[in-house]
């Protein structure tokens, strides 16, 4: 029997029975589909988050140590001296101080909200990938004449002005019974959205106090592979500028947010494939239903086999004929599920950037496509197999017999 001859009786077979087939090849087509799906959903959520937070990645943050020092005494309080030395290291772009402290920020009578006053220069939206919402940044001139101006973040402006970004531009709040008014309103990302921001000398002026002393500083590397380098340029500079001799005695904190972007990916990846090992099941349980069905259709067609032993068809016809029903009903299943992923994939690449548009639309690539549709191909060669052994050597005179 040729290869064309085989499948054809192989379709034919399948035709016979429509419902059965497509029961069987249900559990197939739920497999392949879940698999494409959820890994290009889990794709795009990672290229979502890295394209978001990409930026983010190439932070730093540079604290000064809580409590003492073991072995060095009282940590030393960081400067703007500090600031200028780290912003000559070659792998930093950018380097801006921060002066914070939770305050309560107030509008009219009766409305407040406790979160943080926060005192830099213009750089501070660059370095922390920030964007506004509405309205404008500080400018250079007012940190030159400490003018009384603030830039709020999303929860400041839902507590005092009802969520109403438009309506806060313009208007006086009062931060340390000091007045200020609105110049813009930060974009949400779950970072600094509690904040009211302002420069550096206005908030050394009005809210703080002191001349040189910053809480903290927030670096900028020149890029993510260079994030490495530039953590270690900080604690050579740190450690000249505040006489450290051992790395244990360090009284400032480096925290590298690349590391934390870095975690969440391969969360990602790990519960990617999780999700898709379960998703799998239904491969499996799918593989176990067409080994099933190709016994049923031995059995069913032993008097077949029997009259085609009969006239001479040799154990590897009789094999072929049944591997082949059996990966062809795989298959057609296999392909089915990869058209509906597909299909599904590419209403998710239009819809999801609509509804979510910080989730990240869902990617289809090659890869999940080919192993998928492989496996479902595989999956049908071993449940067929000892249907087919049993099928090939049975003897012609039992079959004959069979009723």
């Amino acid at each position: 029997m040729s290869f064309g001859e085989a499948l054809r009786t192989a379709l034919r077979s399948l035709r016979a029975h429509k419902l059965r087939s497509m029961l069987t090849m249900l559990g197939i087509i739920i497999g392949v589909t879940a698999v494409i799906v959820l890994v290009g959903f889990g794709d795009g959520m990672k290229a979502g988050f890295n394209k978001t937070f990409g930026e983010l990645s190439k932070a730093i943050i540079i604290e000064k140590a809580q409590g003492n020092v073991p072995g060095g005494g009282t940590p030393k309080e960081l400067r703007d001296a500090d600031v200028i030395a780290l912003q000559k290291a070659p792998a930093l772009e950018e380097v801006v101080p921060l002066l914070s402290s939770t305050a309560l920020i107030q509008y009219g009578p009766g409305t407040q909200f406790r979160g943080q006053a926060f005192g830099s220069t213009t750089r501070f939206l660059g370095v922390n990938n920030r964007e506004l919402e509405r309205g404008s940044m500080f400018t250079g001139d007012d940190e030159q004449t400490k003018n009384r101006v603030v830039v709020i973040g999303p929860e400041v402006v839902a507590a005092l002005f009802k969520g109403k970004a438009g309506a806060a531009l313009g208007k006086e709040v009062r931060i340390a019974n000091t007045t200020f008014t609105v110049t813009g309103v930060l974009r949400s990302d779950g970072n600094f959205d509690d904040i009211a921001l302002m420069p550096l000398s206005t908030a050394r002026a009005y809210i703080f106090g002191g001349d040189n002393d910053i809480t903290s500083m927030a670096a900028k590397a020149v890029s993510v592979a260079q994030v490495p380098a530039a953590v270690d340029q900080i604690n050579k500079i740190m450690d000249a500028r505040h006489k450290i001799q051992e790395d244990s005695k360090r009284d400032f904190k480096i925290t590298a947010l690349r590391k934390q972007i870095d975690q969440f990916n391969q969360f990602v990846r790990y519960l990617t494939m999780f999700i898709v090992a379960v998703a799998a099941i239904s491969l499996v349980v799918g593989g176990i239903g067409v080994a099933n069905i190709m016994l049923v259709s031995v059995t069913e067609r032993t008097r077949e086999i029997g009259i085609r032993k009969a006239v001479g068809a040799p154990r590897a016809a009789i094999m072929k004929q049944f591997l082949l029903e059996s990966i062809t009903l795989a298959g057609i299943g296999g392909a089915i599920g990869t058209g509906v992923a597909v299909t599904v994939i590419k209403i998710g690449e239009h819809v999801i950037p609509k509804v979510a548009p910080d989730f990240g639309a869902p990617i289809l690539s090659a890869p999940p496509v080919i192993i998928a549709f492989g496996v479902s191909i595989a999956i049908g060669l071993v449940a067929g197999g000892y249907p087919a052994v049993r099928a090939a050597w049975m003897r012609p005179v039992e079959a004959l017999r069979f009723e």
